[in-house]
């Protein structure tokens, strides 16, 4: 069973070039690795079910990202993701968590925490790419974050 992710196809809110953000935050072993990841794969378009640089939904890159820059494997859909990991409070967000987003009702979506309220995610209109966890698409859909240590 695949698990989709799912944002608003028409919405572009996020930038074309997308470097590391400067106001990150503070990196780590972690953290860099994770980046190392989202350079690799920027712009990767999505793809439902997709878990390679020939497309990611946002479950597939997310374990994608795990795997190859933290060797740590994840489930691999967002509604395994949800029921596993740590919960963590909203003022207690880290670099490496994951966020989690509802749309439509149901929490699809989900995207990797990276400090500087940025998070890491195959969106389902530009694939992989950056966007801000307070941004106007995404404020009012973040829900929860869970931490897999």
């Amino acid at each position: 069973m695949l698990g989709g992710c799912a944002s608003n196809q028409n919405l572009r809110t996020e930038h074309e070039s997308q470097p590391v953000p400067v106001d990150a935050g503070p990196t780590s072993e972690k953290t860099d690795k994770l980046w190392q990841v989202y350079e690799r794969y920027v712009g990767v378009p999505y793809e439902y079910g997709g878990t390679s640089a020939d497309g990611f939904d946002c479950s597939g890159f997310i374990t994608t990202a795990f795997r190859e820059g933290l060797d740590q494997h994840l489930p691999r859909t967002t509604s395994q993701m949800l029921r596993h990991g740590k919960v963590v409070a909203p003022s207690e967000i880290q670099p490496g968590d994951l966020v989690f987003f509802r749309i439509s009702g149901k929490e699809q979506h989900a995207g990797i925490y990276m400090g500087g309220n940025h998070f890491m995610h195959a969106s389902t209109s530009i694939g992989v790419t950056l966007s801000e966890l307070d941004g106007y698409y995404w404020k009012d859909r973040f829900t929860q974050a869970r931490r897999f240590d």
